[in-house]
């Protein structure tokens, strides 16, 4: 032992080109010999021990979704260097809008040729909880720059973060309706990158460990179905919103005011496989995605507020090929056309470059509505650029079973499962279906007013003929399912005609009232009686001799314009068949 100690010793030294003391050398063998001592001691001990004790608990903390607003508010905005109103004030973050060289594409057809297009989508969806991911602040859209932050997430040192139980459950819901994998065990990494909107230098997200694996999600473009790949379904928070002083945009603006209310908003983000292929399926794959999220419950899908976010990877290779391209990511698409248009766009330029022989670097560009273009915003990062690393703040996440089954045993039927049962139940023709499909708030306004009128036909055509020309955002609208159908009854009844149904209609939104207020409030009866019909008859005959004599001369159209003088004169009240059945009569005598 002792000359295997100065052996390793004097190679150690002869390595290193040290230059030591004897005394020096003594010193190193006997720490050598110590911790050669304790390896063996330890190499001997048994295996599989179970712990003695735990810091903190095996689990991770979760907490219920239960709002509680931090109270001292002035003394986190009190530490901002600068402000604008309740908004923290930071420098400019850009300056320009790329190099400047860009070659403004022609137009050409994406993916004509000998190019095809492959797309990715990453899309962020808000979860509609009522507090954030890891804080018991409000999620509530609209309210005063940084009126919903606390400590945690707006980054202040020593605060911990506290999973929200709700938002896994959305998580697992989203999961099981695409047919993903859900993973018993999931962790939170810490993404690492530096900007404004991010107050801890890092963003909660999940990298190797996701709660959702695999899915998809079934596309119908051209009466064809196909499923779109998922690659992932995981968990993250968002960061806060950026609004940019002095310019519309990012590039010349003065300096930026950031609102940290969003920070920590729960999200998913659906990350999908490279199985788009042109800007059609892109949106199509987007209508159902959102269909899905909402039918769920778990997300409103309004792509103008920031709920549903969605960037692309787009490359181009040649037809044909198997090897993907290099990857030009897409954000800033706020609406479905601008994804469509933005893709399309951004085809048409890389093949463009790829015809001139021009290098396509991977970068990260943003699309400007306003000019129908993108720009360039940086080159784009890899997964290692963020230095993922577990986040020592958080366990890992165990998801049980009993968990997972009680969540799938509350799933409502899917929006595709819905459109084959209206075209089977209520003979509906394929357009009519899609719009319940790609509506929920339609569909459950639908089926509510069903529980109380059977006509589903009629039904149909008032709601989208009349009742959406006044609202078509359900979550606005202030007419109740039963109020509707009331309506509708009252006017299959004969109580009161349809013109003055349509005018009821315009008028109880005009005055944000219900229906059966204006009912009850005023007389709609119909006329019915003959007498007085024929009485008015007479007297819009007398008043319009001109289109009685176009009518006897052979001029029928004309008819429909006395029906409608005779509905006016009797305050949209008279029976209308019974009105064209009297006037028909007396013109012909």
């Amino acid at each position: 032992m002792e000359d295997k100690t100065q052996i390793n010793i004097d190679r150690l030294i002869d390595l290193g080109s040290f230059e030591v003391t004897g005394a020096e050398k003594r010193q190193f063998e006997g720490e050598l010999a110590d911790f050669l001592e304790y390896a063996r001691v330890i190499n001997g001990a048994p295996l599989h021990l179970p712990p003695a004790s735990h810091a903190v608990d095996k689990e991770q903390l979760l907490r219920a979704d239960e709002a509680a607003p931090w109270k001292e508010r002035e003394a986190l905005i009190g530490n901002a260097p600068a402000l604008q109103g309740t908004s923290y004030l930071v420098p400019p973050l850009a300056g320009s809008s790329g190099t400047g060289k860009e070659q403004e594409p022609r137009t050409v057809k994406p993916g004509s040729g000998d190019y095809e297009a492959v797309i990715g989508l990453e899309v962020h969806a808000q979860l509609n909880t009522s507090t954030k991911l890891f804080c018991p602040c409000p999620t509530s859209f609209g309210s005063d720059p940084n009126s919903n932050t606390c400590p945690v997430c707006s980054g202040q040192p020593g605060a911990l973060p506290v999973l929200n139980r709700e938002a896994v459950s959305m998580a697992i819901k989203a999961g099981l309706a695409m047919g993903c994998t859900i993973n018993e065990r999931s962790l939170f990494a810490r993404k690492n990158y530096f900007y404004p909107d991010l107050p801890k230098g890092y963003q909660i997200s999940q990298f190797e460990e996701p709660i959702c694996s695999g899915g998809f999600v079934e596309i119908e473009l051209d009466k064809t179905k196909r499923k779109i790949r998922l690659n992932r379904i995981h968990m993250e928070e968002d960061a806060g919103k950026l609004v940019h002083v002095g310019a519309p945009g990012i590039w010349g603006s003065k300096a930026s005011a950031v609102d940290y209310n969003r920070s920590s908003v729960p999200l998913i983000e659906i990350v999908s496989e490279p199985d788009i292929s042109n800007p059609a399926e892109a949106r199509e794959f987007m209508v159902m995605l959102r269909a899905i999220l909402v039918t769920l419950g778990i997300c409103n899908g309004n792509m103008e507020e920031g709920n549903l976010r969605c960037d692309a990877n787009v490359s181009l290779r040649e037809r044909g090929d198997t090897e993907l391209g290099v990857k030009v990511e897409i954000k800033n698409m706020n609406s479905l056309k601008a994804i469509e248009r933005a893709l399309a766009y951004e085809i048409t330029r890389l093949e463009q470059m790829k015809r001139a022989g021009t290098p396509i670097e991977q970068e990260t560009r943003l699309w400007d509505d306003s000019s129908q273009k993108t720009a360039l915003m940086r080159s784009k990062e890899e997964s290692h650029d963020y230095r993922y690393f577990p986040d020592p703040d958080l366990l890992p996440l165990h998801v049980t079973g009993e968990w997972i089954e009680s969540v799938r045993a509350a799933l409502p039927p899917m929006p595709l499962e819905r459109k084959n049962r209206y075209e089977r139940e209520f003979s509906f023709n394929e357009s009519e279906a899609r719009l319940f499909m790609v509506n929920p708030g339609y569909a459950a306004f639908f089926e509510k007013c069903l529980e109380h009128y059977g006509n589903a036909r009629n039904l149909a055509n008032w709601l989208f003929s009349e009742l959406l020309s006044h609202e078509d955002d359900f979550d606005r609208l202030h007419v109740t399912p039963e109020d509707f159908a009331k309506f509708l009854m009252k006017i299959d009844s004969g109580e009161i005609s349809g013109r003055q149904g349509k005018d009821i209609l315009r008028r109880a939104f005009a005055d944000k009232v219900a229906l059966h207020e204006i009912l009850g409030r005023e007389d709609h009866a119909q006329i019915t009686d003959r007498a007085s019909i024929e009485k008015a008859v007479d007297t819009v005959i007398a008043a319009h001799p001109g289109q009685v004599a176009e009518y006897r001369s052979g001029k029928t159209r004309v008819l429909g314009y006395l029906v409608g003088a005779v509905m006016k004169a009797t305050g949209g009240k008279a029976n209308p068949g019974l009105v064209n059945e009297v006037l028909t009569e007396k013109l012909k005598g």
